[in-house]
């Protein structure tokens, strides 16, 4: 049997549907009853209502021990999606603990009850920083400690390191390090879970752009690598998934012409960006709210990291869906 973490987010709920329809049996836990709802939206979505059923849904937490002892009986496959996606500093010791205590909860689990191979789905985020004489990040770059680093990079930099830990006594692990993941299309305008965002913002009349790039890749394609890769003799082993390293203004242009709203037309550089984290910054401390725009985020608006995808490409041979036509195909859905 299959263990997925984190089955209710965008990465869990794409892959339990992937495993069902590969005839796998899937345990996946959950927190929160209600959220369990959101992976059935997934289902139905793709049109596969009557899969959902074949979940074998237990509650349990990542970060409550005696709960995964129960998770973990029968078990022979994990992967472990299951995070904290946030880049408000105040989120700094909440990141810290579900990111890596809860990995490596996780770790110590799947050492202990003899698990055949763990998938631990990290983030571009955990790569290195590139030196003067480098052009593309790859899995060998360097992390450098000097560098700033946002709290949810750190954090998952953090969980890579107890999943090699794993693989210094004994555990057999492949970790992913997706980019940016699009998923479907939101149906309503206040969804504002992950990469969805980016829709919600320009449905809603985003009027600002930036020229920075980052790289991006479609759930589909993140779900069926990781499960070729599980399937795989490959083993203790990361790779950075991406389709390509695309400007933000392209990807939204891309959204905006799908949605049938206007493209955003305002060109944000790099001081105006900055501007705009200072104040929200301000405005967050005076209201009590969250913040919207950090100084993380803001900088990685106009970086242009490039990063490589080569490693699997040459493992598996993958052919990555077009980006700018899954976001087309799924407006269809």
């Amino acid at each position: 049997m299959i263990l997925v973490t984190g089955g209710t987010g965008l990465v869990g709920s794409h892959l339990l549907l992937h495993l069902i329809e590969n005839g796998e049996n899937v345990r996946a836990i959950y927190r929160n009853q209600d959220k369990i709802q959101k992976t059935k939206l997934v289902f139905e979505f793709y049109k596969k209502a009557d899969l959902f059923e074949k979940i074998n849904w237990l509650e349990a937490d990542i970060l409550d021990v005696p709960s995964l002892e129960i998770a973990f009986i029968d078990i022979d496959y994990v992967y472990h999606c299951a995070a904290l996606i946030s880049f408000d500093p105040k989120d700094e010791d909440a990141l810290r603990k579900t990111n890596i205590e809860g990995t490596a909860n996780m770790v110590n689990f799947s050492i202990a009850k003899g698990i055949r191979k763990f998938c631990f789905v990290s983030s571009i985020a955990a790569l290195g920083d590139l030196a003067s004489h480098e052009t593309y990040i790859t899995e060998e770059t360097d992390w450098n400690p000097e560098k700033p680093h946002s709290d949810y990079a750190i954090s998952k930099y953090g969980a890579e390191m107890e999943v090699w830990r794993g693989v210094q006594e004994g555990l057999d692990i492949v970790i992913v390090n997706p980019g940016v993941i699009l998923g479907p299309i939101p149906k309503t305008k206040n969804c504002e879970q992950g990469s969805a965002e980016l829709y919600v913002k320009v449905a809603n009349g985003l009027p600002f752009y930036t020229l920075g790039n980052t790289g991006f890749i479609a759930i589909t394609d993140v779900v069926k690598i990781s499960y070729q890769l599980m399937k795989s003799d490959i083993k203790n082993e990361r790779f950075t998934l991406i389709t390509d390293n695309i400007v933000f203004r392209d990807i939204l242009n891309t959204i905006a012409d799908v949605l049938k709203v206007k493209r955003p037309s305002i060109h944000a550089n790099p001081l105006f960006m900055n501007f705009l984290w200072i104040a929200d910054r301000i405005f967050s401390a005076l209201f009590f709210q969250k913040r919207r725009l950090t100084k993380a985020t803001a900088k990685a608006s106009y970086s242009k990291n490039l990063y490589s995808n080569e490693k699997i490409k040459t493992a598996l041979g993958t052919v990555f869906l077009d980006v700018h036509q899954y976001i087309k195909e799924v407006s269809k859905l």
